[in-house]
This record gives C-alpha cells, structure tokens and sequence, in this order.
C-alpha cells in the first residue's frame, strides 16, 4: 500500500497506459480519479477496478484537458469529492485527424495545432492541479515523455511498415521532458515535486517486420516492448515517498534502447 490514502488523478486513465495507471494506483491504496474524454471506456474501467481491488475510491470525471473550462471543472469536483490532490500523471494523448502522416505531409497549421494540443493540455492540467498542491504544500506531478523525446527516431525499424514517427511526436515529448524540469524548479519551494516519466516502445498488438526491428534494439534479456506495468510501476515509485528527494528527473523505463 505505497499510495494509502493518496488522491491520485490520472489524465487519460481509460488509455492503454492510464489503465494500467489507474489500476496500480487503486491497487496500492490510492483514491484514483479517472479522467479521459471517454466516459463509456472510463466508467467501465471504474467498475472493474472497484471490484478487482475491493477499492471503493474509484471515481470517473470526464474531462479535455485542452479545455480551460473542463479542466477547472475537474479540479474542482476532484477536490469536493476528495478534499485534496495528493499525485498526478499526465498521460492522455490529445491529436488532430491529421497527426501521423510522413515529415513532408505535415502542413504547418497540423505541426502547431498537435504542439498546442499535447503540451498545452500537459501544462494545463498541471497549472490548475499545482494550484491546489500549492495550498497543501505537498504533491507530485508526473508527465509522460518517451525515449524519443531524447534521442531522434531510428527510421529503420519501421522499414516495410506503413509505419512511422511523426515529427510531432519527437517535439511534444522533448518539450514535455523539458516542461517537467522548468516546473520542478518553479514550484519546489512549495514541496511540489515534478518528473518525467519516458517510456520505450509499449506492446500494442505490433506485428513483424517492426516487432522484430523494435527488440533487436532492447538490451534487457527476454528481449521484449515494454508492458504497460512495466512503465505503471516505475510510475508508483515516483508517487510514493520512496522519491521523496527525487525531483526534476526524466525516468527511462524502456530496456536499455537508448543506450
């Protein structure tokens, strides 16, 4: 129970890892506040975890974090609910119709809309929780970053795939990265701590040629993508007080890829 008692928010809970996310957080404790743009997926998700974890602090809220107005609302039905904001992740995944196409397809308009959407509704989210945190004097904020968010994209492993790394991804998350380490720095005399937690390739039905491509580059053996608890555990450590002396620090969990 490394997170007894904590109110934990987690953006894009009902995704593939604010799942895993979520159900760690409850699983250790936490009083877990869902929050996606799905309320199908997420009230869903609720419901299985209460009742795989016996953990009745389980709540949905929905919520767009690249809204001002939802992301208040949630703030503050979060902290009526709960009295307080103990942790939070960032790790929805807002995009455009548009994100995804090759380097030279992505108009300008596209490139700045995803940057808006993605970093904006980090810094957002993290603005207004900070705000309660600051009162409290006490929190930890995590965003997700990526192993490309340090190192560029080696193109190859997507050879004979329709596959590839938009070049707005590389650019959100090195801001994100870098996003967490100005917040550390500008909210810890208020005992707020801020990391970024940078996750390799995770496992999502991949199929070869790129699977292969994607683990040849792993220097853990079995040589494997990440499972979403491999990154949902790494993210419990820095939530816990086992971090408390460990702030404005980017947490590689990907196998060794970008050695």
């Amino acid at each position: 129970m490394m997170l007894k008692n904590k109110v934990c928010v987690v953006s894009g809970g009902a995704g593939l890892l604010g799942s895993a996310f979520s159900r760690r957080c409850a699983e250790e404790g936490a009083r877990v506040v869902v929050v996606d743009t799905n309320p199908e997926k997420g009230k869903a998700l609720v419901k299985e975890l209460v009742k795989k974890t016996k953990n009745k602090n389980i709540i949905f809220v929905e919520c767009n974090i690249t809204s001002e107005e939802s992301v208040g609302g949630m703030v503050k039905s979060v902290v009526k609910k709960f009295g307080r904001i103990d942790c939070l992740v960032n790790s929805a995944y807002p995009k455009n119709k548009t994100y995804g196409k090759k380097f030279e397809e992505v108009t300008y308009e596209s490139f700045v809309e995803n940057m808006g959407m993605h970093v904006g509704g980090y810094f957002l989210v993290s603005k207004e929780v900070a705000k309660v945190m600051k009162k409290q004097k006490s929190g930890s904020i995590v965003l997700i970053g990526s192993h490309y968010g340090v190192m560029a994209p080696k193109f190859e492993i997507y050879d004979g795939t329709t596959m590839t790394m938009p070049v707005e991804y590389s650019a959100i998350k090195g801001g994100v990265i870098m996003m967490a380490k100005y917040m550390a720095s500008y909210l810890g005399t208020a005992g707020i701590r801020v990391n970024s937690l940078s996750p390799g390739g995770v496992f999502d039905n991949h199929k070869d040629p790129f699977l292969s491509a994607y683990v040849d580059k792993v220097r853990i053996a079995p040589k494997r993508m990440a499972a979403p608890n491999d990154i949902a555990n790494a993210l419990i450590f820095l939530f816990s007080d086992n971090a408390s002396y460990i702030t404005g620090q980017n947490l590689l969990v990907d196998g060794g890829w970008t050695i």
